[in-house]
């Protein structure tokens, strides 16, 4: 069970980092929320039937949750991600050369939400099920966040 657990771990915390960061966490609160959340997989190991859709979906909530509370700010710097974070050249390194961040945090919520699902290769049923939306608007609101990105606000089609 550990090795298959930590093969799961290496193979999905980077992208599940990611994920988060595509909704607008930043890295420190994203490592954070993924490595708790990996934690929690772990306990339940044994009982999960689709591992990468439920990290996905705790870590997604729990990002939303977090965004709706209010907090304190801390009052030293958050630590550095691990290492496992970080591909050669960095993060800090790869979000800089990636302006497209900025504009996909810009976006209201549930289409950055969708989005970041659509990113990390789930299909429009997948992510219906997985937030409770139907697949129709999970598709609208993918729409709508493409359209926002490419400046095309009018709903004329990209030739």
């Amino acid at each position: 069970m550990d090795e298959e657990f930590s093969h799961f771990y290496r193979a999905t915390i980077r992208a599940l980092t990611g994920f988060l960061v595509n909704q607008g966490a930043p890295l420190p609160e994203a490592a954070d929320i993924a490595q708790d959340t990996m934690t929690q997989a772990y306990r339940r190991w044994t009982e999960l039937r689709a591992p990468r859709a439920w990290v996905h979906t705790v870590a997604s909530r729990t990002y939303i949750r977090r965004l709706n509370d209010v907090r304190e700010e801390p009052v030293d710097p958050p630590p550095e991600p691990t290492s496992l974070l970080l591909k050669p050249n960095g993060v800090a390194e790869w979000e800089a050369r990636h302006d497209v961040l900025q504009q996909i945090w810009a976006l209201p919520p549930r289409q950055r939400q969708v989005l970041a699902w659509t990113i990390s290769e789930y299909t429009p049923t997948e992510i219906a099920e997985q937030l409770g939306l139907t697949p129709e608007a999970v598709r609208a609101s993918l729409m709508k966040a493409r359209r926002a990105l490419t400046g095309n606000s009018h709903g004329e089609e990209d030739q």
